[in-house]
């Protein structure tokens, strides 16, 4: 399937602007399917703009926004580059990150070629938890969280909050984001009887999905991957491909 890409420039509503790169099916009419995929400390990067364009060849609308837009527009690094990123990471606020949500969100929406009743949301450690997030405050059909670093710590008070299913990723061998946390975002869903599916490959570290980080893991991203199109493609009733 081709697909085209683009960089959109959007309103938030603290009167900043943001970036979004958009992936888009260029040989589908029907109303598409949307997703938000939420990056990584590191920018959209290549591997998230990679990802963006992966997603969209399933036959999805995919928006990656530029949630770093508030301290440097346009940022992004390699995996080696941590300090940067940190403080760029440290710099985000929960308040900030919802309004590039509901932004990124009205850009899926209102396109004239989306089905605005199946939006989800994809994210990647930061992501993850901006996933988690997204799904709490927009009224999404469901949403994936890789390694979602944070949710533990600050996010349990919005489990009641979650819209649509949710499925997540761990690495076993995760140094960032321990079975402490794991288990109390599990706990907390479970009780609150929200829909989960929540799946932990041993054998794996933090960012295991990408494959031009270290830790990545081939067979944990293979078989997370195929879980995920089968998730998503069952909650956003992706069709016609």
């Amino acid at each position: 399937m081709t697909v085209l890409t683009t960089w959109q420039t959007v309103g938030i509503s603290d009167q900043t602007e943001m970036r979004v790169f958009m992936a888009k099916p260029s040989d589908k009419n029907m109303p598409m399917p949307s997703i938000l995929v939420l990056q990584e400390a590191f920018g959209v990067n290549a591997h998230i703009r990679q990802v963006t364009q992966r997603i969209a060849e399933w036959g999805y609308i995919a928006a990656a926004p530029e949630l770093y837009h508030r301290t440097t527009p346009g940022f992004e690094s390699g995996y080696e580059d941590t300090a940067e990123a940190m403080q760029h990471l440290r710099a985000v606020t929960d308040d900030g990150l919802e309004a590039d949500l509901r932004a990124t969100y009205d850009l899926l929406h209102n396109d004239p070629q989306a089905d605005q009743k199946h939006i989800g949301a994809v994210g990647f450690c930061m992501g993850g938890r901006a996933a988690f997030l997204a799904n709490a405050i927009l009224p999404l059909s469901c949403a994936v969280s890789y390694y979602g670093g944070g949710i533990a710590d600050k996010l349990l008070p919005r489990v009641p909050d979650q819209h649509g299913p949710l499925l997540l990723f761990w690495g076993g061998q995760d140094a960032h984001v321990g079975p402490q946390q794991h288990y109390a975002v599990v706990d907390a869903l479970r009780q609150a009887g929200k829909p989960f599916a929540d799946v932990e490959f041993s054998e794996a570290g933090h960012g295991f999905f990408c494959d031009v980080r270290k830790s990545y893991h081939s067979a944990a991203a293979t078989a997370s991957w195929t879980l995920m199109t089968t998730f998503l493609a069952q909650n956003l009733k992706l069709t016609g491909i």
